[in-house]
Order: structure tokens, then C-alpha cells, then sequence
């Protein structure tokens, strides 16, 4: 086991931002971390890398507690924090130097070039940070977070304010780092969310609300059904309309309909039945998905 999280409550004065949060990552996932601003993301991730203490459960990385053994955690587990601070008048090479020391490297100039390969910052490692572009200093950050090798890596909103090109070339570094690494990644962005992990995790009001396989919970919205489907030849859209659950058929081509159905059952199955009775070949037939954004927002929306 990664990481375990259990019963754990973060408390600041009478509010409390993380209330009893229990989930457990295996070795080797991506999983995103989720939830609206102050849901307690980022007081969770400060707790599992040592820098917050909580007021209440407990929480370990690779089997060692955060609060009583927290120098062994951070041994395991590196982290970018939105912010990323850095010494902007450091060059790129003197400040992963510095950030060596304190891991005590034995072979710092050695591991220093193995990051300034891996994370693409060849072309800018004799400048000064403060020269650098957002995309480039989020690369300092993530060489810094990987130098002493943590077999756990946390990210918080790691492709904030880049630009497309930028963004792309951050996502496909995590994919290339995750390949013998724990992740825990967190970030507003759900197309990154849906491109990366295999896992979310959503939290609001600092209490889980999912946890599970990103294409789980896009099947978790039952509000509609939509399919596509395109016959052989012409459909009477009439006749459709009169299938058990049917709320809507709209034809979006020659022989193509958009249908709409409520409920969670399997519209293509109703469809297909439907073509056969009419000794109507299906030529295509795709269902839309919730988007993960659709599932966030219902599980987090406020109640009025």
C-alpha cells in the first residue's frame, strides 16, 4: 500500500477542513484528487507530505506515519505546491545543487543531470530561474521534487497557467514519471484529469464524496441517455418515439438519429432490437458519456 488515509480531520479554529477523509492508493496509480475550492485538497496533500500536522486520524506513506515519522515520509514522497517556490535568482543548476543538500545525494551532479534530462530542461539549465517561462518553471519544480527519487510524487494544479504547448509537454512528463511512481495529482482541469488518471478521487466540504475509476464515475450521472445511431435505411422517427423510455429522437442526417432516453438502461440494446424487428441493419451506434466535469459538478454542487 502507498498511501493509506484514515479517519483523517484537519480542524482550524471551529472549521473544519477535512472531516474523517478515509481512501487507501496502491503502488503505481495516478490518482486524481479532486473537489471546489476549500474542499481541503490541498491541507490533505500538506498533511501526507509532512508539512501540516492533522487534528485527528492518520495517515501513512509506504507504511510510515506522516506526524510521528514525518522525516521518513519526506524521504519518500516528493511535491510541487501550486505556488512552486523558487529562488528566481538561483541558475537552474545551482538551485537543484542546493536542493540536493538537503536530500544528502551522494551523487548530486550525476542525479542533477539525470533531471535536467528527464524533465526536458537542457536548453535552460544555465539560466536563471527568474528568466525562465511558467512551463520551464514548473520543470525546475518537478526535477527538484524528483531528485532524491520519492517512490511517492504530489502534484497541486502542476499545469496551472500554461499554454497549450506548455500544458501538453507537463502532461506527457507525468506520464513518462508515473511509469514507476505513485501519483497524486490535483488540479481544476478534468481533461487532464481524464487524460492521466486512471483514478479520482472527489472531496467537498473536506468529506469523500467518490472514489473510483474515472469511466465508473461517468456512468454515476443517471440523468440521460444519448445515442447516436445510424441505420441502413430511413427510420420512422414516430415509431421510435413510442420505445419504453424514449424522451426524444431527433434526425441529424439521411438515415442518422440522435435519441435521447431516461434512465440508466442501455439504450443500444433497445435500439438495436428496434432495427432488427424492422430488418434494418445498424451501420453505427455510439453513446455519448457524462463528462467528468458533468459528474463533479453533481457531486459537488451547492444546495440551495
Amino acid at each position: 500500500m502507498s498511501v493509506s488515509v484514515q479517519e483523517l480531520t484537519k480542524v482550524y479554529g471551529e472549521q473544519k477542513a477535512i472531516d474523517r477523509l478515509s481512501f487507501r492508493i496502491d503502488d503505481g496509480q495516478i490518482v486524481g484528487l479532486l473537489g471546489p475550492n476549500g474542499a481541503g485538497k490541498s491541507t490533505t496533500m500538506k498533511i501526507l507530505t509532512g508539512y501540516l500536522p492533522q487534528s485527528a486520524g492518520k495517515a501513512t506513506v509506504q507504511g510510515f506515519d506522516t506526524e510521528t515519522q514525518s522525516l521518513e515520509v519526506r524521504r519518500l514522497i516528493g511535491y510541487l505546491p501550486e505556488s512552486n517556490p523558487l529562488y528566481t535568482e538561483m541558475y537552474v543548476k545551482e538551485y537543484l545543487h542546493y536542493a540536493a543538500g538537503f536530500y544528502k545525494i551522494a551523487d548530486p551532479a550525476k542525479r542533477i543531470a539525470r533531471m535536467i534530462e528527464q524533465t526536458g530542461l537542457g536548453i535552460e539549465q544555465h539560466k536563471k530561474i527568474g528568466q525562465l517561462s511558467k512551463g520551464y518553471r514548473q520543470r525546475v519544480g518537478l526535477a527538484q521534487a524528483l531528485l532524491h527519487d520519492p517512490k511517492v510524487l504530489v502534484l497541486d494544479e502542476p499545469t496551472s497557467g500554461l499554454d497549450p504547448n506548455q500544458l501538453a509537454d507537463i502532461r506527457q512528463l507525468i506520464r513518462d514519471i508515473s511509469k514507476d511512481k505513485t501519483i497524486i495529482l490535483s488540479t481544476h482541469i478534468m481533461q487532464e484529469v481524464e487524460a492521466l488518471c486512471q483514478r479520482v478521487i472527489i472531496i467537498n466540504r473536506g468529506k469523500l464524496v467518490a472514489d473510483d475509476a474515472v469511466k465508473n464515475l461517468q456512468q454515476r450521472v443517471a440523468g440521460e441517455s444519448v445515442v447516436t445511431v445510424e441505420f441502413s435505411e430511413n427510420m420512422n422517427e414516430g415509431e421510435m418515439r413510442k420505445l419504453p423510455g424514449i424522451r426524444e429522437v431527433r434526425k441529424i442526417g439521411e438515415h442518422t438519429f440522435e435519441v435521447r432516453a431516461s434512465g440508466k438502461d442501455d439504450l443500444r440494446k433497445l435500439l438495436f432490437d428496434f432495427a432488427v424487428r424492422k430488418n434494418v441493419a445498424v451501420l453505427n451506434m455510439s453513446q455519448k458519456e457524462n463528462s467528468l466535469e458533468e459528474v463533479f459538478r453533481s457531486l459537488t454542487a451547492t444546495k440551495k
